[in-house]
Formats: C-alpha cells, sequence, structure tokens
C-alpha cells in the first residue's frame, strides 16, 4: 500500500506528463547543484526539469500510458517536462550535455512517440518554431508580393508610355 506522500508524487508527475507535450529522461549523476540550476535557466520558464524517484515516475509513466521510459529508470534520474517549443528544449539539453559530461540524455517522448538519444538529437537540431513560421510565411506571401511588383512594373510603363504620347501629341497639331 503507497503511503500518502507517495501517492501524492504519482499524482504530480503523472500531472506533469499530461500536461506536457514533450518529455527528456536524463542522468545527472556529478551534477553539482549550480550546475542544475544553470541547467534549469538554460531550459526556461515552459520547461520544469524535475530530479524524480524512479519507481514512483514508472508508476505514473505507466497511469499516463507512456512506455518511453521502461528499462531506462536507474539511477539518478531527473526529467524534463516540456510545455512549450519541444524543439528549444532539446536543443537547451542536448547543448548541456555536451559542454557538461555528466548529463546523460536517455531517451523521452514527443506527442505521444517515444525517443531514443538520436530522436532526441534530431530534435535539436530543427529549427526554432519561430524560424519555421516566418520560412511559412514568407512562403505564403511570395504569390502576393510579385502580384504587387508586377502591377507596379505595368504602372511603371503605363506611365512612361502615356507620358511620351502626351508629349507627342501637342507636336502633330
Amino acid at each position: 500500500m503507497a503511503t500518502p506522500t507517495k501517492t501524492v508524487a504519482i499524482e504530480e508527475i503523472t500531472a506533469d506528463f499530461k500536461e506536457s507535450t514533450a518529455a527528456v529522461l536524463t542522468e545527472y549523476r556529478g551534477l553539482t547543484v549550480a550546475q542544475l540550476k544553470e541547467l534549469r535557466r538554460s531550459l526556461g520558464q515552459d520547461t520544469k526539469y524535475a530530479v524524480v524517484k524512479n519507481t514512483l515516475t514508472a508508476i505514473a509513466a505507466k497511469e499516463v500510458g507512456i512506455d518511453a521510459f521502461d528499462g531506462q529508470l536507474s539511477g539518478p534520474t531527473a526529467i524534463a517536462f516540456i510545455k512549450g517549443d519541444a524543439v528549444a528544449a532539446a536543443k537547451s539539453l542536448t547543448e548541456f550535455a555536451k559542454a557538461n559530461e555528466k548529463l546523460v540524455v536517455k531517451s523521452g517522448f514527443f506527442e505521444g512517440k517515444a525517443l531514443d538519444q538520436a530522436g532526441i538529437a534530431a530534435l535539436a537540431a530543427l529549427e526554432s518554431r519561430e524560424v519555421q513560421l516566418a520560412r511559412v510565411a514568407a512562403v505564403l506571401n511570395a504569390p502576393a508580393s510579385a502580384a504587387v511588383r508586377i502591377v507596379d512594373a505595368l504602372r511603371l510603363k503605363l506611365e512612361e508610355n502615356g507620358g511620351a504620347a502626351a508629349e507627342e501629341a501637342p507636336a502633330e497639331a
């Protein structure tokens, strides 16, 4: 029988999983408190980086239907619960892991799909949401911009031809 404290902890982890679009499982063995604080700061406000108990996390993940962490919950474990831009958070985690070899990115899930280390690296390699939206906007805006340029070119040509015809008319009279 679970104690009330453990039940509350499981409910909190379950809620974090439900509210997140993505989560990344890490091992932080050997990192200092200052380094963990720096990592939390680099992840931003939309990501909660929490040190979790393996057994309770396994129960919470099972309740939510996440199997991405099966067999991965061992050692000192922390999870980044990502509620905002998953690409930005994955980039922050992978960059921090490169700078601090003691942080090990194990696995994760994104929009209900399991990710291994390579999947998380691929997610981190994507461009940010803002850049992708800017590219889509540019593609959608291109036909309208081309139409404006064509209309302006026609206007200039008509002004040139209209001005030349007006100058020639008095000479003929």
